[in-house]
């Protein structure tokens, strides 16, 4: 006997999409996934920096609401009398010179060196790259306590016999600059030790192998096998490192404010000092606009000459 069952009742099937639905739905997906990271953006980002430029162009200052308004290029052209202004460039260029230089050498050395295979190495390592898992606050308070003229090194160096005891580098303006600087050092070469190490984990064995068939010695292999492979890293890094050592704050305003005799004072400290203590957001808007275009005019010409040394290698 065959029975047949009954077509279900509760309702249709939905019918399928049309074809001019389902094309929207493909081109209209891409523009709802990134919304969200559109959004961070122009609430992080976009408005911020585009109300840096609005306020450049502004006399603002919340203590003097009475002479706020518009002022147009007045607040580019109050730089070109400021004293303050042009120091704080040159220190900036030397803060970003030293640091850059002597954290790429630095780090480059000991990465090559952690590179080897040695009895502790893994410790080796270690004590490489500590230096960049320690915050920045307990950096500046591991410097102070070296630095601290009645209890730090050089006190401890004084009662050894070595040198008087007395000495305060960040208080010293012949040596705050210098003091900042190994302190920054001894934050920022892990960075390129990082870097570098991990590249030369990469690195081709065949190439090393070749040239020892060639017979090229250790300076050879270096030169011929391990910097070109090491270049394009070697870019990147000291491009993203230039950026960060121009824009530090932290280190320099926690371990010197910016003194003794403004030779620690960067633009970016700068900047800061005017909108904290002095309050002209206007005119340290207008500071922070001139950073931003020489910023990205040195990114794009290193980056560019970087590209024709490429070329014409």
């Amino acid at each position: 006997m065959v029975t047949t069952t009954p077509p279900r009742s509760g309702g249709k099937q939905a019918p399928a999409a049309s074809a001019p639905i389902r094309k929207k739905r493909r081109i209209s997906a891409p523009y709802i996934l990134i919304a969200p990271v559109v959004v961070l953006l122009a609430v992080f980002i976009f408005y911020p920096v585009g109300s840096v430029f609005y306020y450049s162009l502004q006399f603002y200052n919340p203590t003097t609401p009475w002479d706020n308004g518009f002022a147009g290029l007045e607040n580019f052209k109050l730089m070109f009398a400021d004293d303050a202004f042009w120091n704080s460039l040159v220190v900036t260029a030397k803060w970003v010179g030293v640091q850059v230089v002597f954290q790429l050498i630095l780090g480059l050395g000991l990465a090559l060196l952690v590179n080897e295979v040695f009895r502790g190495r893994g410790l080796a390592r270690a004590l490489v790259f500590s230096p960049w898992a320690v915050s920045g606050v307990l950096t500046t308070g591991i410097w102070l306590l070296i630095y601290n003229p009645s209890t730090g090194l050089f006190k401890l160096l004084g009662n050894m016999g070595i040198g008087d005891g007395t000495a305060a580098p960040i208080a010293d303006p012949d040596t705050a600059f210098w003091a900042t600087s190994v302190a920054e050092l001894w934050r920022g070469v892990p960075f390129f030790a990082i870097l570098i190490l991990a590249e030369l984990q990469s690195a081709p064995k065949d190439l090393y192998e070749a040239a020892n068939v060639d017979g090229a010695n250790r300076w050879q292999r270096f030169r011929f096998v391990t910097l070109p492979h090491l270049k394009a890293v070697i870019i990147l890094s000291t491009l993203l490192r230039g950026v960060w050592e121009f824009n530090n704050v932290d280190l320099l305003y926690t371990l010197t404010a910016g003194g003794p005799a403004d030779v620690t004072t960067t633009l970016p400290l700068y900047v800061s000092q005017l909108a904290t203590t002095a309050q002209d957001f206007g005119y340290g808007s207008a500071l922070t606009t001139v950073a931003f275009v020489i910023l990205l005019f040195c990114s794009i010409l290193y980056l560019r000459l970087s590209k024709f040394n490429s070329d014409k290698a």
